[in-house]
């Protein structure tokens, strides 16, 4: 069913809205007072569970969903309206282009990027996101120094391809997952366990 907007603002409260979507942001353009808190971005963050249940469990913390389908932004503004959680932003906007064009440098202390779509047919691998240098490298660059990007698939085929795409890198040092960190399971992530497919994640460290 096509989404129908309700009669709202636009943007909504906790909607980050550039003024010139040609200019790479500040950090106080996304979070005017809390610029300098520890800082998450989720890359294609969904309907936002994931960004709204970190931002409950670690309030002093920045959380920034970045999504290009605008109901499952505004799902996220009314999730974090609702929950008072002033730590929360939503931005719609493609994944590439607010990496690589509109995002500030070193503004995140940790990227997600959690089951994107791992474009199973081979005239589509050139899509995979980590499979792309220039992606990774941007993702590299939007993170602080010591900053962190995890990455989590159920496609063990694109998992596979990611770790061969990252040898061929140096601007990045594999870390162990950690296991006993709160980490809220997707949406995605609850049904591809319920048909018993296998997660699996990589955890990364800017050099």
């Amino acid at each position: 069913m096509p989404f129908k907007p309700k009669n709202e603002p636009f943007p909504l409260p906790f909607e980050v809205y550039p003024e010139d979507w040609f200019r790479r942001l500040e950090a106080e353009d996304v979070f005017p007072d809390r610029a300098d808190a520890f800082t998450e971005v989720d890359l294609g963050c969904g309907h936002g569970t994931f960004v709204l249940e970190m931002a409950k469990h670690f309030p002093e913390r920045n959380y920034l969903g970045v999504e290009r389908l605008l109901g499952r932004v505004r799902k996220v503004s009314r999730g974090a309206r609702k929950g008072e959680l002033a730590n929360v932003r939503a931005l719609r906007l493609e994944t590439t282009y607010a990496v690589e064009w509109l995002l500030p440098r070193e503004f995140a202390d940790r990227v997600h990027l959690l089951f994107p779509d791992p474009w199973p047919r081979k005239k589509h691998h050139k899509r995979r996101l980590m499979c792309q240098p220039a992606f990774l490298k941007s993702v590299h660059d939007l993170l602080k120094p010591g900053g962190e990007f995890w990455f989590k698939t159920d496609h063990e085929e694109y998992f596979d391809a990611a770790l061969e795409s990252l040898e061929t890198i140096d601007f990045f040092e594999r870390q162990p997952w950690p296991e006993d960190e709160f980490y809220p399971v997707t949406d995605f992530e609850k049904l591809w366990q319920a048909e018993g497919r296998k997660i699996q994640g990589i955890r990364l460290r800017r050099r």
